[in-house]
């Protein structure tokens, strides 16, 4: 079976703020509602780690508030990262200054991206969903941000379940917010086709990382061949990146 390897990239960027240590959460909090600080710079070092895969999801991503000066930064990593394609959902406000967003940045193009939002107890949460390739053997790719609480976390998984369990060849990627081996995790290995990974990469908090929150997930006919963590500027996660061999005929 002909089969494409891909590079993805998996990155929540704190829509370009630094965070270097957890003292920073209070001592540069104004850095998450206001366009101060060398946000552009930023953004910038995270296009050149994504300009190097062929999809990336962002999580984080302001799509063009005060905080961002009014850049849409996913439009600007998909310009300034050599991205053909791309797209944004925007799904939380915070304060009235700041927005957040995840995003899609592709060099193949998908035949169709569509935005879901995610229950929970408090609103703002999103999964975005796009299809490459024709019919249900085509390769779905789902970027998706979850709660901090379990209990939201649950009700968000059993959502995404239900978008992808009849696809055959999908990816989930993001910031889930928990481990891979949580309760609430299994009803999406139980309801979907995708399996846990085979080994887990810390990722959080970046300065020292202990912690694997951050996910790519594969159902079982995608091979995962590589998976490493990388620094995306200075946000507070690390970025996620594989390489995944894809049957050629999903990509069609």
């Amino acid at each position: 079976m002909a089969k494409r390897r891909l590079k993805l990239l998996s990155a929540n960027i704190q829509a370009g703020s630094s965070t270097r240590r957890f003292s920073d959460y209070a001592t540069r909090s104004w850095s998450h509602v206001l366009p101060a600080g060398n946000k552009r710079g930023m953004l910038d070092q995270i296009a050149h780690l994504a300009g190097q895969h062929d999809i990336v999801g962002l999580q984080e991503s302001d799509p063009g508030s005060l905080r961002s000066g009014f850049t849409n930064q996913t439009h600007y990593l998909a310009q300034r990262g050599g991205f053909a394609y791309w797209s944004h959902q925007p799904n939380r406000r915070v304060g009235g200054l700041a927005s957040s967003a995840n995003g899609l940045l592709s060099k193949l193009e998908p035949t169709d991206v569509h935005d879901h939002p995610l229950p929970g107890r408090v609103r703002g949460r999103g999964v975005l969903l796009a299809h490459f390739g024709e019919g249900r053997d085509g390769l779905a790719v789902a970027i998706a941000h979850l709660s901090l609480g379990a209990s939201s976390r649950e009700s968000q998984l059993s959502f995404i379940a239900e978008l992808l369990h009849d696809h055959p060849h999908a990816i989930l990627m993001g910031d889930f917010n928990c481990d891979p081996d949580r309760p609430e995790m299994q009803q999406l290995y139980k309801r979907t086709q995708l399996q846990p990974p085979a080994s887990c990469v810390p990722t959080f908090p970046s300065w020292r990382p202990q912690r694997a929150i951050d996910h790519i997930l594969t159902t079982g006919d995608l091979q995962v061949a590589n998976m490493a963590a990388f620094a995306a500027a200075f946000s507070d996660h690390l970025a996620l990146a594989a390489e995944i061999d894809v049957p050629e005929r999903a990509l069609r």
